[in-house]
């Protein structure tokens, strides 16, 4: 028993295997996660990390913790490596210092890695300790105390992330939010939604068929990939040639039907483009947005970071169960589209077909969206695109804002479209256009009047 207990013990018990990188980054990811510290924290030893200089920048953490009851921030963190370190020695406050300063431009991409390695490590070390002290017990007969060890020993370390805590995490929502929005290439637009579409946010593009709701996506994309951002443009309806095609005629203006003839040009003018485009074609109603997020995770494995996703469209993805009715299943669609922006944190477009009446209609409200209205519900923008016989012959239409979380919506624009070379621009409005400005309360109107026929339905 003894020798058994002896071999135990002499296993390693720190992280010198895993290498400097990952012990910093893991400090870094225990001072920015609050749920995770205190997740670890029930089975970390400090003594685990090979470093004297993180070895203190976590007791400081933890004592911060313990004495305060809050999660310490990034801000009052530089506060005390500045003022509470002149009875350290000096060199390892110089590297703790020096650690902090890097830490600003750490890439934490492999964050999820560095959390399961690190709880597995801790748990495992805490689980021998308790296998120790039980065969210690063993000798005594003390079987209720050795399960009680073991059992304290596998409850530690467990996820414990109960949401948010007003008082633990007061910091946190102090903290600036970035958005980081991706511009539509549209100024009028933007000034109303600040910047464009944010990480974690769904925007819908809502249009009758043949008004132009596909080309309006690849203008999105378009403007995302001349930012140098990587876009992944997934199409149920057309083929990949051919929404490549049309990002070629978006990024050169050259027209559709002569790309054949400037084919060198193009090639040139795509090479100078920093972002990355990716198509990604599905036959209609076969791709879930399971389908996406397993095509996402092999982009993830081969190292391509995502900046936004398009697709062409929403409500010709199948879903991932069959519902009674059609308006239910759509409006699952929709939700985990949703997710899939969170999830992933990149802004997602699609587009969705208006019902019959906005075929001819001037302006294209949500009232004319077709069977699921609980899209709208979950969007943080949507924007319809109405085109007439007489506009689609003078290349005009009209943008109608419907819904902003970040700004004013209700705003009806005056549109030039192109569909030869995908040029799409949002006007000023202007009298000669006849812009008409609907009123926030006629919107908040219909929107209550579809969300009590949207319960109503839902209860029979």
């Amino acid at each position: 028993m003894v020798t058994r207990a002896m071999k135990i013990k002499s296993d390693s018990v720190n992280f010198s295997k895993y290498g400097k990188t990952f012990q910093e980054k893991l400090c870094m990811v225990i001072l920015d996660d609050r749920s995770f510290a205190d997740q670890i924290e029930e089975v970390l030893d400090v003594g685990f990390l090979e470093l004297n200089y993180l070895k203190l920048f976590l007791n400081k953490i933890f004592n911060y913790r313990k004495k305060y009851g809050v999660h310490p921030s990034r801000d009052i963190m530089k506060t005390i490596l500045r003022s509470e370190l002149d009875n350290e020695n000096e060199l390892t406050a110089k590297q703790v210092r020096e650690f902090y300063v890097r830490s600003q431009v750490t890439d934490l991409s492999d964050m999820e890695y560095i959390k399961d390695t690190s709880l597995d490590f801790c748990k495992k070390q805490n689980l021998k300790s308790a296998m120790v002290k039980s065969i210690q017990l063993l000798q005594t007969s003390s079987f209720d105390e050795i399960s009680q060890v073991i059992n304290d020993s596998l409850k530690l370390g467990i996820n414990g992330d109960e949401g948010y805590d007003y008082k633990k995490d007061f910091e946190e929502r102090f903290k600036p939010r970035f958005r980081n929005p991706i511009s539509t290439g549209w100024d009028l637009i933007d000034d109303l939604c600040k910047g464009g579409l944010g990480q974690k946010e769904l925007g819908v593009v809502i249009a009758p068929t043949g008004a132009g709701k596909s080309m309006a996506l690849v203008h999105l994309g378009t403007e995302a990939l001349k930012q140098g951002k990587t876009v992944v443009h997934y199409t149920l309806e057309l083929q990949d040639t051919v929404v490549a095609s049309r990002y070629d005629s978006c990024l050169t203006q050259i027209p559709l039907q002569n790309l054949v003839a400037f084919k060198e040009k193009i090639y040139e003018e795509v090479q100078d483009i920093e972002g990355k485009l990716i198509v990604k074609e599905y036959p209609t109603k076969t791709a879930t947005t399971q389908t996406i997020r397993n095509h996402l995770e092999k982009l993830k494995m081969r190292n391509t970071v995502v900046d936004m996703i398009l697709i062409d469209y929403g409500d010709l993805l199948r879903p991932l169960r069959y519902l009674k009715e059609k308006r239910n299943e759509l409006e699952s669609i929709y939700e985990e589209l949703r997710a899939i922006a969170t999830e992933y944190q990149v802004p997602v477009w699609t587009a969705s077909q208006t019902n019959r009446s906005g075929l001819n209609a001037e302006v294209i409200t949500m009232e004319s969206i077709s069977e699921a209205f609980n899209k709208c519900f979950v969007s943080d923008f949507i924007f319809t695109i109405s085109r007439t016989v007489e506009d689609k012959m003078t290349n005009r239409g009209r943008v109608f804002v419907a819904k902003n979380r970040n700004g004013p919506d209700g705003l009806v624009f005056p549109l030039f479209m192109d569909t030869s070379n995908v040029c799409i621009k949002v006007l000023e409005a202007s009298e000669d256009d006849e812009i008409i400005e609907v009123s926030a309360k006629k919107q908040k109107e219909d929107l209550f009047e579809k969300y009590k026929k949207f319960k109503q339905n839902k209860g029979g």
